[in-house]
Formats: structure tokens, C-alpha cells, sequence
């Protein structure tokens, strides 16, 4: 079953976070990962979130997205956008 790796941030530092950006996507191969939204246009039609920016990753299994989160792949690349950006993260199973 797919899971989603779901980002709601606000890049706080824009050239600090550029480095992160180049260096996931190939992260994300090693995991089986594939980026489905990335920025773009929000509309907001209930409720009373106000999402800045939201990136959205399918995995074939969660336990795949876990794999890729706590790899020695990402963990570098979590400590670079942990002091560029603010947010939240959720994993999620799919349907």
C-alpha cells in the first residue's frame, strides 16, 4: 500500500534551503520515493489551515518512507532544512 510524505514548511532561507532541494531527489530514488507536488498554487477551501508550501512524496509502503526518513542518506539533508524552513511533516498510509 502507498504511503505519503506530506510537507507543509515556510522556506525561512532561501539559498540555504536551495542546497537541500538538489540534494533529495536522489535520496528519494534510493527509497523508491517519487516528489507528486512540490510548491504550486494553494487554495485554501476550508478550515483554517494556511499552508506556505506544500511537498508531497509517495513511497511504495510506509515502512519504505520510514526506511528513507531515518536513512543515512537523508539525515544530513534533514539537518540542512531543519534551520531554512519551518513546519510540519506527516507520513500517511494510502488507499
Amino acid at each position: 500500500m502507498p504511503a505519503y510524505f506530506i510537507v507543509d514548511n515556510e522556506v525561512t532561507d532561501p539559498a540555504g534551503f536551495e542546497e537541500y532541494r538538489k540534494q533529495v531527489p536522489a535520496t528519494l530514488e534510493l527509497y523508491g520515493g517519487k516528489i507528486l507536488v512540490r510548491g504550486g498554487q494553494i487554495q485554501a477551501l476550508e478550515g483554517d489551515w494556511k499552508p506556505k508550501r506544500i511537498v508531497v512524496t509517495e513511497f511504495p509502503t510506509i515502512e519504505q518512507a520510514r526506511r528513507w526518513y531515518d536513512s543515512e542518506e537523508y539525515r544530513p539533508l534533514r539537518a540542512l532544512r531543519l534551520p531554512t524552513a519551518r513546519g510540519s511533516v506527516v507520513l500517511v498510509e494510502g488507499a
